[in-house]
């Protein structure tokens, strides 16, 4: 089972740069992610939208498909458990000034890290960069051949 983050997630229903490779990832393992790309995927796809990226007929699409997709337990969607959201107070206070890491991505972070899963999958550089203050391995197989 592999961990990706929303912006791996979005490629399933976008066509943004990587979006072959990254559901060509996605078919050959089990996904998984936090709970809270639940709203972090739809507010994307809303964005693309929003931004004129995705045509006005075909928004409704991605939402539809996206529903089907939680109803269909395709990703599996791990918890947010509190002490997981208490430590975060700890993880901030612990990173060096230089990084610069949104609650979101911290989430994810955290939730990767607290389910045991050794590297997470993104390509998020500012993800990339906090990865190994979790204690994982940043993976970014966008731009690269041979997907793993």
């Amino acid at each position: 089972m592999i961990y990706c983050d929303t912006s791996y997630l979005v490629r399933l229903y976008l066509d943004e740069p990587g979006a072959d490779v990254v559901r060509e990832l996605c078919c050959r393992n089990e996904v998984a992610s936090s709970v809270h790309a639940k709203a972090e995927v739809p507010a994307a796809l809303h964005r693309s939208w929003r931004e004129g990226r995705t045509r006005s007929d075909g928004f409704p699409e991605l939402i539809a498909q996206f529903q089907t997709d939680l109803a269909s337990g395709g990703i599996h969607w791990l918890s947010l458990i509190d002490s997981l959201l208490d430590g975060m107070v700890e993880h901030f206070a612990s990173m060096p000034q230089s990084i610069y890491l949104r609650a979101a991505d911290a989430l994810h972070l955290a939730c990767a890290a607290e389910h045991g899963f050794q590297e997470v999958y993104s390509n998020d550089r500012h993800f990339l960069t906090a990865a190994p203050l979790f204690g994982l391995k940043g993976i970014n197989i966008i731009g690269k051949e041979n997907p793993q």
